[in-house]
Formats: C-alpha cells, structure tokens, sequence
C-alpha cells in the first residue's frame, strides 16, 4: 500500500479539502498500515510460540499479547481522530461554500451584505 491512497480524489476538490488535509489523511492512513503490518508479525509469532509450547515461548507470548493490544488501541485512536479531522474539514468546506457560519446552537446564521 505505499501508492497514493489519494490519487484518485485529485486535488482533493471534489470531496471540498484542500491538499494539506489529505496529506494529514495519508500520513494517518500509513501509520495504520504500518501498525496492522507489525500486527501481522506479532500474531504470527504468536502463534508459533503456541504451537511451540515451550515454556519460555509461552511466557514470551505474554508480552507479545499486550504489544498487540497497544498497536490495536493506537489503530483504534489513529482512526478516531482521522474521523474528527474529516468531519472538521467538512463541515469547515461547507460553511465556506454557504457563505454562513453555523452557531452554537446548531443553527445556520447567514452572513448579510
């Protein structure tokens, strides 16, 4: 996955975000991959280690496990803030696009003039 995840969005102006938004997308989106990648290897070892049945394999599995857990909570937060940075970068390109502002209680207020 190391191609442009964005190449075909363009230059990011049909979705209404500018290019420093999707870069910020793309580096999140690399940080993922490169989690599930280590992920992938930690699981791997893992299950050796539980074949193996080995003591010390086992014991090693320990750590192993909560490493996993770690990178999958990082996975879980990387994407949480991806979500909130695109609902911002939304609702900011459509209040652009309105020409209003929205108010704290929601409602739109249009800007006279």
């Amino acid at each position: 996955m190391e191609g442009d995840i964005f190449s075909g969005i363009g230059n990011g102006s049909q979705l209404g975000v500018d290019g420093k938004v999707l870069q910020t997308f793309q580096k999140s989106f690399v940080q993922v991959q490169n989690i599930l990648d280590q992920n992938r290897l930690l699981i791997n070892e893992i299950n050796q280690n539980q074949e193996s049945k080995l003591p010390v394999n086992l014991t090693r599995n320990v750590g192993l496990i909560r490493e996993l857990n770690n990178n999958v909570k990082r996975v879980v937060d990387l994407y949480g803030d991806l979500s909130n940075s695109f609902s911002k970068s939304m609702d900011a390109s459509s209040e652009a696009e309105s020409g209003g502002t929205t108010r704290s209680d929601g409602k739109k207020r249009v800007r006279s003039g």
